[in-house]
């Protein structure tokens, strides 16, 4: 195409775009059939909070706005704010001679000269030169008027004045069309901190009429209040490293969801949870080889209204298999069916059999099926894995009847005082145990599972923390996997899609080995990577649904007293005992 085609096309173009008409007065355009006016920011207040500007940019106005920021030569400007210095101290100094009143107006003028050139100094800051510059349209004279009395009113709110560019609104228009030419250039000389108030990029407002506080909103001081039982799930996942907060903000939720009647049921590997327990009454037990306080994990579902006895037992025996699965460590497909045929013909042994009522039936212990197994052909040696569980060293953690009852609102399972290699295991008896009482008994529940790696590390025990994930919703059911080792969550198989399942996602400091995985499971930024590097405790990104923001967890003195792990903080008050 050669040049003067070229030309051609744009001076078409032009024709295209450009009004029919152009009419030029004083305080106001006419660009058609609409009227617009033009204005520009001249006066600031000495601070700007974070979303001054979001008032005007979400007026339900026709308008437009642009933002001129040039820099000023870090040179050129310490020589000018010397200048301005000196001449300061000259004003003030001459006041003094005369005898006359200090004016604490020049003192702060010269403080912040003398901070600003410190930080430019340094580097800390940048200086920019800024115009503003809106143009409102409107049909008429009328509405031109009362939108501009609208943004006065709203600006002078914020100690933020403009005018209205009079004789100049041709200028006023040009300056803000995407040509990127400030034909106005009425600019003010602004530092960085200020500038970045000026940004329409404003964080997202999670302040709801319902729901408990989660913290503060870190870019605009907002308070986030949510309901997670509003979302199309209540489940929550909470990623950090050890000593970032997670647990403290885990407790704050507790103590308040307690507040608004939720239940609450924790799976606590490090006793963590036990002086929440104590100071609000609730339940604590304490699962382990010694304790007298046992789960039989072969006790039988209570049969949920509106739901088949012989479909409960069916999914209770594939619950309980998965969990033999975990303890027997691998079967052969053979081995697989005999299990199944075992768990059977144990219930049987009780008389408890599909088709016929076992409500009052007396439930069998593994000891049991340990008795089954070895009077079958092949079964022998799958029953020898399990004498550990019955009569061996780990005998009494599981082969016992049920003594405990979940009664109280707050319900905390100790594992801190079982081996490495057992606590999967009992996660997995626990959890099978409180998904049948809350099927059973429908109410507004949080299930906190700490550490929940441990169960991401075998594949059965995965696959049933997914299914209760999934499942929860349907039964007023929100659950809380919290864990630090992310590799071993992010490896197992079902570790993204309960990620995808929890529609609440909390993310404090992360280690750097991690936070590339953690960067791709959740679509973060470079900037968000680099703040969850940096991270304060007790500071991260909250995510709810598709909403994000940038969270400072903070406790009243009274919670604080009660959640806090700080070493320094329990020995000093065990010392005031």
């Amino acid at each position: 195409m050669n040049k003067n085609l070229q030309n051609n096309n744009f001076e078409e173009l032009k024709k295209i775009i450009s009004p029919a008409g152009l009419e030029i007065n004083s305080n106001y355009l006419k660009i058609g059939n609409k009227l617009a006016r033009a204005f520009f920011i001249f006066s600031y207040p000495r601070y700007l909070t974070t979303g001054w500007f979001e008032p005007l940019i979400n007026l339900s106005h026709l308008f437009d706005i642009s933002i001129y920021i040039n820099p000023i030569d870090t040179g050129i400007a310490l020589k000018n704010l010397k200048k301005k210095a000196a001449q300061v101290e000259a004003q003030i100094s001459e006041n003094e001679e005369k005898g006359m009143v200090r004016d604490p107006m020049l003192e702060t003028a010269l403080n912040d000269i003398e901070s600003l050139r410190d930080t430019l100094q340094q580097s800390q800051e940048k200086l920019f030169s800024v115009g503003i510059y809106i143009v409102i349209y409107t049909d008429n004279h009328e509405m031109l008027e009362k939108i501009e009395s609208l943004i006065e009113s709203i600006m002078e709110s914020k100690m933020v004045y403009f005018k209205t560019a009079i004789f100049e609104q041709l200028e006023g228009f040009l300056s803000i069309l995407p040509l990127n030419q400030d034909k106005l250039n009425i600019t003010t000389p602004m530092n960085s901190g200020p500038i970045s108030s000026f940004f329409p990029f404003i964080s997202e407002n999670l302040t709801s009429n319902h729901g408990i506080l989660y913290g503060i909103n870190i870019q605009n001081n907002g308070l986030i209040i949510f309901d997670r039982f509003s979302l199309e799930n209540a489940n929550q996942v909470v990623f950090a490293k050890s000593g970032s907060g997670k647990s403290y903000a885990t407790k704050l939720e507790i103590i308040r969801s307690l507040m608004l009647g939720t239940d609450i049921i924790i799976i606590d590997p490090e006793n963590e949870y036990e002086k929440l327990a104590r100071s609000f009454g609730g339940s604590f037990f304490n699962i382990s080889i010694a304790s007298d306080q046992n789960i039989n994990p072969f006790d039988l579902p209570i049969i949920p209204p509106n739901e088949d006895p012989e479909d409960v037992l069916r999914s209770h025996i594939v619950n309980l298999s998965g969990l033999l699965k975990l303890m027997l460590g691998n079967l052969s497909p053979e081995e697989d069916a005999l299990l199944d045929r075992a768990l059977t013909e144990t219930y049987a042994s009780k008389e408890i059999v599909f088709g016929k009522d076992f409500t009052n039936a007396q439930p069998p212990l593994l000891e049991d099926l340990e008795s089954v197994l070895k009077s079958l052909d092949g079964g022998r040696a799958m029953a020898e894995k399990l004498y550990k569980f019955t009569k061996g060293s780990f005998a009494g953690f599981v082969n016992n009847p049920t003594n405990i009852e979940l009664k109280n609102r707050l319900v905390v399972f100790s594992i801190r005082d079982l081996e490495d290699e057992l606590r999967p295991i009992a996660m997995y008896v626990i959890l099978n145990y409180i998904w049948n009482v809350i099927r059973a008994d429908f109410k507004k529940r949080i299930l906190i599972i700490d550490e929940a790696w441990w169960m991401m590390k075998y594949e059965f025990s995965a696959q049933f923390l997914f299914g209760l994930v999934k499942r929860a919703r349907k039964y007023y059911l929100g659950v809380s996997t919290i864990t630090q080792d992310v590799e071993d969550f992010m490896n197992s198989p079902y570790g993204r899609p309960i990620i995808t399942n929890s529609a609440i996602q909390l993310l404090l400091k992360q280690a750097p080995a991690t936070i590339d995985s953690v960067g791709k499971t959740f679509n973060l930024t470079e900037a968000e990577k680099d703040f969850l590097l940096n991270a304060k405790v007790g500071t991260g990104l909250f995510f709810a649904g598709r909403q994000h923001v940038a969270i400072q967890i903070i406790a009243s003195p009274f919670e604080h007293k009660i959640i806090t792990t700080n070493p320094e903080e329990l020995l000093e008050e065990s010392l005031n005992l």
